[in-house]
């Protein structure tokens, strides 16, 4: 799905989630406790999204070709964490603007399969969706996210497993031989995860086929799932097939 949709709506959507979360971020309160992060507050979950929005522009706008350090950058945080918001916001213009100037064909490192400054505006993109919702759950709130951007976020995630550098070390400890099927029920949206009989990581495919364990529910819901964010007896879900596959799923692939 994501090489249907091009680099600007990527930039767009991406810019309209940071504005979107630094918003929601200010309502729930800086320090209310992150329940699908945990230990973290929205403070610092709302800190470590911006380093992460000034990190992908620094690589995209420099054009590096290797790993930049965000140790090394000098991010602009406030002295207060008050400031966190206005702050987190401000950072969507200089991304954006880096992203465009690019275009997405620009070689760039990336920690994902594609090394070029598209892969950067989808996942900056996927990334500030998910913490979008971190901070609405900590509000109490039901996350909402588009299904067309819940469907890709799906792919992107799927995409990028092999290369993540928590899951990459985890892939091959799943359950060898096992299937997963992921059926949204608001969107055309069809997902096969096989996980290799031998150990050697997992593979996925559009489409409908039968599987070890399936889960269905709104495009949305099987985002978050995805992310680790609602386990598989969430209520908006059904699961059919063996259920302890996915809490071992979820635990393995944990970004």
């Amino acid at each position: 799905m994501g090489d249907a949709l091009d680099h600007e709506w990527f930039c767009e959507r991406a810019e309209a989630e940071i504005a979107r979360m630094a918003s929601v971020a200010s309502g729930a309160g800086l320090s209310a406790v992150v329940p699908t992060c945990p230990g973290w507050t929205v403070a610092r979950l709302v800190k470590h999204t911006g380093i992460i929005h000034r990190w992908a522009t620094e690589i995209v706008a420099t054009r590096a070709a290797a790993r930049i350090e965000q140790r090394d950058l000098d991010v602009g945080l406030p002295d207060s964490e008050a400031g966190y918001p206005s702050w987190l916001a401000a950072g969507a213009a200089p991304l954006g603007a880096a992203l465009r100037a690019a275009g997405p064909d620009t070689p760039v490192w990336a920690w994902g399969p594609a090394q070029s400054s598209g892969w950067w505006a989808r996942r900056m993109l996927h990334e500030t969706t998910v913490h979008r919702a971190d901070v609405e759950l900590a509000a109490g709130l039901v996350p909402d996210v588009d299904p067309v951007v819940a469907a890709d976020g799906i792919e992107e995630f799927l995409a990028n497993l092999p290369t993540a550098r928590r899951p990459s070390e985890h892939l091959g400890s799943l359950p060898a031989g096992a299937s997963l099927h992921l059926h949204a029920t608001d969107a055309d949206g069809e997902w096969l995860i096989r996980i290799a009989a031998d150990g050697g990581g997992v593979e996925w495919s559009r489409g409908h086929s039968k599987a070890t364990t399936a889960v269905r529910g709104p495009v949305a819901e099987l985002l978050l799932f995805t992310y680790g964010r609602v386990p598989g007896s969430d209520p908006r879900l059904t699961v059919f097939g063996d259920p302890a596959l996915l809490e071992v799923w979820q635990e393995k692939t944990a970004l």
